[in-house]
């Protein structure tokens, strides 16, 4: 019927409901949980429907051909040196000359070992 839940476990569900709730409030709850379960599945059944819209979009849009990757090809976007051969040979000869902060050599500490000692 539910799954695994049998007659005997369900009777003592409503039987526990029908104590903590009272004979009046029973009906009422009973219409908001079927209320809200309608809803969840009308919510549930448009996201699949936009969903699988969507996917069926995606499939019938044309695909694109990638552009031949070469490697040996320039970029479309004007470089430094197309604007100005002198600036670009005035940077080079810059970040050529530029010098890196020294760096100190540290020898490397013995560590010492120990061990614990057993009380």
């Amino acid at each position: 019927m539910f799954g695994s839940l049998g007659f005997t476990e369900l009777f003592f569900i409503f039987i526990i409901a029908l104590l903590i709730f009272g004979p009046r409030k029973l009906p009422e709850l009973g219409k908001t949980i079927g209320s809200a379960l309608g809803q969840f599945k009308r919510a549930s059944e448009d996201f699949k429907r936009t969903w699988e819209d969507e996917v069926d979009l995606e499939k019938r849009r044309p695909v694109e051909p990638k552009p031949a990757v070469n490697s040996m090809a320039r970029s479309a976007e004007p470089t430094i040196i197309d604007a100005d051969p002198d600036a670009a040979r005035a940077s080079a000869e810059k970040l050529a000359h530029a010098t890196l902060p020294a760096v100190e050599e540290v020898e490397p500490q013995p560590v010492e070992r120990t061990t614990p000692s057993v009380s």
